[in-house]
């Protein structure tokens, strides 16, 4: 009798298809979300604040799949802005009409009848978005309304606190505050780590040729050192929560002993991934395109935090170091791609439509997005 009431309580092929395609639009919704966040003052480091966030809850746990927190979330997110999208397209019809009356007969009866039309569907629009999010955001309950139910709800004041109750608790799953303070901590870092190499090859930039090119290449050489840690620092701070944990590169360099291969790996996708964002930078972006190039920015970091919070989890796990060859191979096999990146890096203010500035948009360890175009 048991078994046949688990077997009735197992999920048919469409549920899980449903499942499968909510899970898919939440990612999507998220990296949109991540990625207009990223263009956007304040906003911003709520998207940095979750990339690491990411790789604090892989480098605890271990799992890949915990590095997508939040995706059911962002799949009602998602839906309340494409059916907002689409439940303001009847009113976009009826202002284009009004504006259309106007020209031809200003002031006409035709006009005053499509600003009445335009007043109208104005309230009805704002009332039918309101009642979907109340009741959950599904794109289903903006294509369809149940008006009788909405009228009926009014009179039964329990409903409404208990969906007030419930926004509420979906607000503080959001954790806003946690986040965006998570973002300032990992960007304060980062500055701090990043000033000095940043500014020998910003100065480099407007120095005679043959000091610019001692600072480029002192600068270079300083940013490999960096990058070598940072990534890995970032996630221990996004493990303990506390900015301290910034400066802690000793650590760091014994979590490595630990897992010298995968922290390699982990350092080479996410220099790697960085390496072709700087392409996007040649010319300067439009302002109202500008999350175009985050999404983009996003989508390559997203990745890789999530590979460097696997990489600190593997060596979190060990309790003791690997071989010493294993270590020293992964040691030399390190100094080239850092080296790469900070030749790449030093190359960009001849590539940059923002010149030397561009030095400051450091996007594999500071907010995923051009901060000249903010």
């Amino acid at each position: 009798m048991s078994d046949a009431v688990i077997e009735c309580q197992k999920p048919s092929f469409f549920q899980r298809m449903g499942r499968a395609w909510d899970w898919i639009f939440g990612l999507v919704a998220l990296i949109g979300l991540l990625a207009v966040c990223s263009v956007v003052p304040l906003l911003n480091f709520l998207s940095l604040g979750y990339l690491l966030h990411v790789s604090g809850r892989v480098a605890e746990t271990g799992r890949f799949r915990d590095g997508f927190c939040g995706v059911r979330m962002a799949s009602v997110l998602g839906s309340v802005a494409l059916g907002t999208w689409l439940a303001l397209w009847p009113l976009r019809l009826a202002v284009e009409l009004w504006h259309d009356a106007e020209l031809i007969a200003p002031g006409s009866r035709n006009a005053g009848l499509w600003h009445a039309v335009v007043l109208a569907l104005a309230a009805l629009t704002f009332l039918h978005v309101v009642w979907a999010i109340i009741r959950g955001g599904k794109l289903r309950w903006f294509l369809w309304p149940q008006p009788l139910k909405f009228f009926r709800l009014l009179s039964q004041e329990a409903k409404w606190s208990d969906m007030a109750g419930r926004f509420s608790q979906y607000i503080g799953r959001l954790r806003l505050t946690y986040l965006i303070g998570l973002g300032l901590k990992g960007f304060a870092g980062a500055l701090v780590w990043l000033a000095v190499p940043v500014a020998l090859m910003f100065a480099a930039s407007s120095t005679v040729a043959g000091v610019g090119a001692v600072l480029t290449f002192v600068g270079g050489v300083l940013l490999a050192l960096v990058a070598i840690h940072l990534p890995f620092l970032q996630a221990r701070l996004a493990l303990t929560g506390k900015f301290s944990a910034m400066w802690e590169w000793r650590e760091v360099r014994i979590w490595f002993k630990h897992a010298p291969m995968a922290f390699w790996l982990a350092l080479l996708v996410t220099l790697l991934l960085a390496l072709p964002l700087y392409l996007l930078k040649i010319e300067l972006t439009p302002r109202d395109l500008v999350w175009l190039p985050s999404l983009v920015f996003v989508v390559f970091i997203f990745p890789a935090r999530i590979l460097t919070g696997w990489a600190v989890s593997r060596a979190r796990r060990r309790e003791s170091p690997r071989h010493w060859a294993t270590r020293w191979i992964a040691r030399f096999a390190t100094v080239p791609v850092a080296m790469a990146y900070g030749l790449v890096v030093s190359l960009t203010p001849y590539l940059s439509w923002n010149g030397a500035r561009s030095l400051l948009e450091q996007h594999a360890f500071m907010v995923p997005a051009p901060l000249m175009a903010l």
